[in-house]
């Protein structure tokens, strides 16, 4: 992937953490090549970290790769002025519920594409992505494209391009998920008497904890909370009061309407 030229359409925040990771992977700044409608803030990006400020449709013709970093809403309009284009990269949109048809249609001809769902986590290299291709992307295109994404984090491909709604709703949003658990349990430990400084410390510590513990144990998560969960102990209480306020059959319905929205959103591209 080295001896690829990546091109960023859209300097966003998203762009910006791929961009940062392929530099951290050892891509040259050379190699990588933006664009975007906000000139100044371009060439202030691009200075900053080494990278080629550039225009969509140069863009378009030198990379071999070329990154739909945009808005869903202006992603129509991006993709258009794309279409008269010489050359076939790679395409990999990252915009959530743009379908590959609308793509390929206002793309024009038959271009590769790679549609993915990352999240925020991104920003800081440990995002989650999930990829589905059309019929145009070989072994070697999947190749780079995974190797794109897993800059910034994991990247997974999924077996139909409906799935990556279900991604939506699990990884996509996911996060806000735990923000707001976390939310919540500040809130909690500050009503009993901590301080605000304090009760955020514990509580951030212990989710980054609890997470990379999961990620290193051979145990499943339901396993480890038996494992913690004693019986008749303090853990065990507030598990009570969860599993009494059905919190599973709340986490199914909050991530199934978000699938479901994911779903109305593409129908609407």
């Amino acid at each position: 992937m080295h001896n690829l030229t990546i091109g960023f359409i859209g300097a966003g925040n998203m762009a910006s953490s791929l961009i940062h990771g392929l530099l951290n992977k050892g891509i040259a700044g050379e190699k990588i090549v933006a664009a975007d409608v906000d000139q100044a803030k371009l060439n202030a990006f691009a200075s900053s970290c080494g990278i080629v400020a550039s225009t969509a449709k140069e863009l378009v013709e030198q990379a071999d790769i070329v990154v739909l970093a945009v808005k869903p809403q202006v992603m129509k309009n991006v993709c258009v002025e794309l279409a008269d284009r010489s050359s076939q990269p790679l395409f990999i949109s990252v915009a959530a519920g743009v379908s590959l048809a609308s793509l390929r249609e206002w793309l024009g001809g038959s271009p590769a594409i790679v549609r993915c769902m990352p999240n925020t986590p991104a920003l800081v290299g440990k995002g989650a992505t999930g990829l589905f291709a059309n019929d145009e992307v070989n072994a070697t295109l999947r190749d780079a494209a995974g190797q794109v994404l897993s800059a910034v984090g994991i990247s997974v491909w999924v077996d139909q391009e409906s799935d990556l709604d279900t991604v939506t709703a699990v990884s996509g949003s996911g996060p806000a998920y735990f923000f707001l658990f976390m939310e919540a349990m500040q809130e909690a430990a500050q009503k009993m008497g901590m301080s605000e400084e304090l009760a955020r410390l514990l509580v951030l510590q212990t989710a980054a904890g609890a997470a990379e513990l999961a990620a290193q144990s051979d145990d499943s998560v339901a396993e480890l909370r038996r494992k913690v969960t004693s019986p008749g102990g303090t853990t065990e209480q507030a598990i009570l009061q969860f599993e009494s306020g059905e919190l599973r059959a709340l986490v199914n319905k909050a991530l199934k309407a978000a699938r479901d929205k994911s779903v109305e959103l593409s129908k609407n591209d």
